[in-house]
């Protein structure tokens, strides 16, 4: 069965909600006082007459059967005296009823004119302070845009549903915020990061190729093919953290301990932990974790990758894999421990850009938060005392507890 819906707003809705059941309350109570009284008022009307010293009716004019009776008594035998004195009363008590019944409901009918058109109002007031908070909430959903998300309901009201409510959007406004300004910063960031090489290929191209030295040639031809693979890790970087924001789609099993030990084979023999003697080990237990393969592959990656490259001569990268935490620990430079969750914002460095060969795009640990984040994981990192630094990811347990 359809429900049925009263028109207009909400206000005006809960206002014919509370002002119709104050008036059938006020209608039942009413009601109910005729009824009780009706039953009881000729009782009440021949009891009174009865009890008065004389025994005679009340003084002043009586109707027409009444003042006939009463004069009739007087002059008849005791015993026709005696009945025309009860027809009297009876006759008396049924006129009396039907005055007082007709006085009450008059007046009742009246009252409850009256109390309708008070309910009403107060219905309406009430209706008005009860929403109130929504329209506050409303005018400030209107209100924001872009430039002041900054501001917030703030509602000042006891505890309850509307304020549970209110708060609950400024939280959501709180989120909003760091998103949309996160996301702006990784814009001018991006930006910035990118117009570097253009700009590095763009004077290569009208400086450096306008001689005809073939060995100056062919050094301008190696600068502009290393900017371009820098270009290019940049935006496959970029991409990455754009789909791993997004999400996972699918989960199946993924052995970590063969993905650490997989991983860091591959860093071995890279070039650049042979030219800079730099050790990398793994130390892995049996772990299985539900996940994307994929994803996993390149958080372990860029993990190991920046243990490289923020590196120092002869130092050592250890990755481990045990219980449900991801371990990637390196010798290195000092890190303040104020700079480390700064690291793992989008193009956040430890040292400022140089644009030097094998310098990263300042993606990594933000590539790596992002796709813990897709698997519900928690990543965070702390500053080894004799310099480098221990990154950790913790997967979730089988709860889905961190």
């Amino acid at each position: 069965m359809p429900r049925v819906r009263l028109p207009g707003g909400e206000r005006a809705r809960l206002t014919a909600l509370y002002g119709g059941m104050l008036v059938v309350a006020g209608a039942m109570l009413i009601g109910l006082i005729n009824f009780l009284v009706a039953q009881g008022l000729n009782t009440t009307i021949t009891t009174a007459v009865a009890r008065r010293p004389d025994g005679l009716l009340p003084d002043g004019p009586l109707p027409s059967p009444l003042a006939s009776a009463a004069v009739g008594r007087t002059s008849a035998a005791p015993a026709e005296r005696n009945q025309g004195s009860s027809e009297a009363l009876s006759m008396f008590t049924q006129a009396a009823e039907r005055a007082t019944q007709h006085q009450l409901l008059s007046i009742s009918l009246i009252c409850l004119v009256v109390f309708s058109l008070v309910s009403i109002a107060l219905a309406w007031w009430m209706a008005g302070r009860v929403l109130r908070p929504v329209a506050v909430i409303t005018l400030t959903a209107r209100r924001l845009s872009g430039e002041n998300l900054h501001e917030r309901i703030a509602l000042d009201a006891p505890a309850g549903e509307l304020k549970r409510l209110a708060d609950t959007f400024d939280d959501m406004l709180d989120r909003i915020e760091h998103l949309v300004g996160a996301q702006k910063r990784f814009a001018a960031n991006a930006a910035h990061e990118l117009r570097t090489p253009l700009a590095v290929q763009r004077a290569a191209a009208e400086i450096g190729l306008a001689t005809s030295d073939p060995q100056t040639v062919a050094r301008i031809r190696g600068k502009l093919i290393e900017v371009a693979d820098s270009s290019e890790r940049l935006i496959e970087g970029l991409l990455l953290l754009s789909v791993s924001d997004q999400g996972l789609d699918h989960r199946e099993p993924v052995a970590l301990d063969e993905l650490v030990r997989r991983v860091a084979a591959e860093h071995v023999v890279s070039r650049q932990a042979r030219d800079r003697g730099i050790t990398v080990r793994a130390q892995s237990t049996p772990v299985t974790g539900q996940g994307d393969p994929v994803l996993l592959t390149h958080l372990v990656r860029n993990l190991v990758g920046n243990a490289l490259r923020y590196n120092h001569e002869g130092g050592y990268v250890t990755v481990t894999a045990h219980g449900r935490t991801l371990e990637v620990d390196n010798s290195g430079p000092h890190v303040p421990r104020e700079t480390i969750p700064y690291l793992f914002e989008p193009f956040r460095r430890l040292e400022e850009r140089r644009s030097a060969h094998g310098e990263g795009a300042g993606l990594g640990l933000s590539i790596v938060a992002s796709i813990a984040r897709a698997h519900q994981a928690h990543a965070d990192a702390e500053a080894n005392p004799g310099g480098g630094l221990t990154v950790r990811v913790t997967f979730p347990g089988p709860e889905g507890n961190p």
